[in-house]
């Protein structure tokens, strides 16, 4: 069993979560304010260690209409995790999910801070993940990872929803990040394949939903 998974993002109309200098101030304030009602309505949100390591946001919730915060996950294969961050130091509980990859003294200093989970040899096991997150009574979970941690939880097929706001911006840029990276699938029939559930206009950008069929 493992949870209900919901990836969310924005993105440019090009695809781009965040501009070549790691800007990702991209959807519009009422985007904002629904990203924030669907953090209140889950139990937990994921993330992975290099939105944390750009970003350090708190991923919490801060609307008016705040009921509770979700539990915070962190996939940090190799430990990395700063202390200082934000994570660790306010807010919800966390649980920093590495892999047997990280240093052992590392994991004691986190763990001072929030709960780790060890799995996986050299890259956390996602699917053991989901997998331990259900025991403890996480149902449904919102993925806002960055390029990568999307591509490995679609590779493992582990994502039930798709919901995009696309802001009506182009900003081009090999370097910049993709709402999906990685390695990608060989061929297209191999892709992700996703039915249209829901569309709306919400202040400038458009939001669309959508079940992934298996």
């Amino acid at each position: 069993m493992k949870p209900k998974v919901i990836l969310n993002a924005g993105m440019t109309l090009d695809g781009k979560i965040a501009s070549r200098n790691q800007d990702s101030k991209i959807s519009c304030s009422e985007d904002i304010e629904r990203v924030h009602k669907l953090r209140a309505e889950v139990d937990g949100i994921i993330v992975g260690i290099n939105t944390v390591m750009v970003d350090d946001p708190n991923l919490t919730v801060i609307t008016q209409c705040k009921c509770r915060d979700p539990i915070r996950i962190i996939v940090d294969s190799k430990g990395r995790l700063p202390l200082t961050s934000k994570v660790l130091r306010k807010g919800p509980d966390t649980i920093i999910a590495v892999s047997k990859k990280a240093p052992i003294k590392r994991i004691e200093k986190i763990r001072k801070y929030a709960t780790v989970l060890i799995l996986g040899d050299t890259e956390v096991n996602l699917e053991s993940l989901m997998e331990e997150l259900f025991k403890i009574g996480i149902k449904s979970l919102l993925l806002e990872g960055g390029g990568t941690l999307n591509w490995s939880m679609l590779k493992e097929g582990l994502v039930d929803e798709v919901m995009v706001a696309i802001s009506p911006k182009i900003v081009g840029g090999r370097e910049a990040i993709t709402l999906v990276d990685g390695d990608g699938f060989g061929l297209i029939s191999e892709g992700t394949k996703l039915k249209l559930r829901e569309f709306y206009n919400l202040g400038e950008d458009l939001i669309l939903k959508y079940e992934v069929i298996r």
